[in-house]
């Protein structure tokens, strides 16, 4: 199990515990505990299905400290914004946040959370965005990164892989106009843990988190937190703030990495350095991670 650092004002209490059946080196497990230390006791979960709920919430067994209620791919936002109506009407300050993957809150869910934010819940959404279907067989969503292998975007003779570029999902939920917007990413605990405590604030509030997945992109599971860091190191993942339409916060980049430092450690994308055609794919890439750097102002 890995632990989180420690970090200033973070209680050592573990609202999830152990004995959950994720994956070893499961970038989500580490990043709802983290989150949970953020949000406290005095909070009730809504879990739309995916990996998360069959791990940690099978019948009869709940590794959730706080209330917690699962509900379809579709509905965690629309389930939500109930619950804190409801909370509202009884006069309780009992916090609602929801946790999605990327295939229930940007693809399947998507509707309902637009709905969530333009009606200005007190719910705080978090999305862990592991770029795939992972809990159903690693299919394709609509986050999956450009040109990586999944089982419905295969690469092959007619295909690279997914041939379609990363949604941008947290500038949608930003053009909402909402107080709060932010990324973060499970292999940085300490920005991801004030971006919930300032979430909780700053409601409606929409945070996607980066959470490597060792079975879906094929890595060693002792990697996990490596591969998160490669994300942010070549500026394919940016970890960032928005409030009321303003960028706030930027994390900036000492020195950035190729992004073949990056593709290399999974296999998602071994494929891309077989070819001469996933060569050119691979500067394609690295023409989408510097124009993140240009866009965010990333290189120090």
């Amino acid at each position: 199990m890995v632990q989180p650092q420690s970090i200033a004002g973070m209680s050592s209490e573990e609202l999830l515990a152990p004995g959950y059946a994720t994956c070893p080196g499961c970038g989500q497990t580490l990043a709802v505990r983290i989150a949970l230390k953020a949000i406290g006791r005095d909070a009730i979960a809504v879990m739309a299905t995916g990996c998360l709920e069959v791990s940690t919430g099978l019948y009869k067994h709940s590794a959730w400290r706080i209330p917690c209620i699962h509900v379809l791919f579709e509905n965690a936002a629309a389930v939500a914004s109930g619950i804190e109506r409801a909370l509202k009407k009884k006069g309780s300050k009992t916090k609602v946040v929801v946790f999605a993957g990327d295939g229930a809150t940007i693809d399947i869910g998507f509707g309902q959370l637009s709905a969530m934010l333009e009606r200005g819940h007190d719910v705080v959404y978090i999305c862990m965005d592991n770029e795939a279907y992972m809990n159903t067989g690693v299919q394709r969503s609509g986050s999956t990164p450009y040109d990586a292998y999944t089982t419905t975007s295969p690469s092959g003779a007619a295909s690279l892989g997914n041939p379609r570029p990363k949604k941008d999902a947290p500038a949608i939920a930003a053009a909402h106009h909402i107080p709060y917007v932010a990324t973060a990413s499970s292999s940085f605990p300490k920005d991801l843990y004030r971006k919930v405590k300032t979430a909780c604030e700053m409601t409606p509030a929409y945070i996607q988190v980066h959470v490597a997945c060792p079975t879906g992109w094929g890595f060693d599971s002792s990697k996990s937190v490596e591969v998160g860091k490669l994300a942010v190191d070549t500026a394919l993942w940016v970890n960032y703030e928005v409030s009321n339409d303003r960028i706030i916060n930027v994390m900036k980049i000492r020195e950035r990495r190729p992004v073949e430092d990056y593709l290399r450690t999974q296999k998602r994308f071994r494929h891309l350095f077989a070819s001469e055609e996933g060569r050119k794919a691979i500067k394609e890439i690295q023409a989408i991670a510097d124009s993140n750097a240009e866009k965010f102002g990333l290189d120090l």
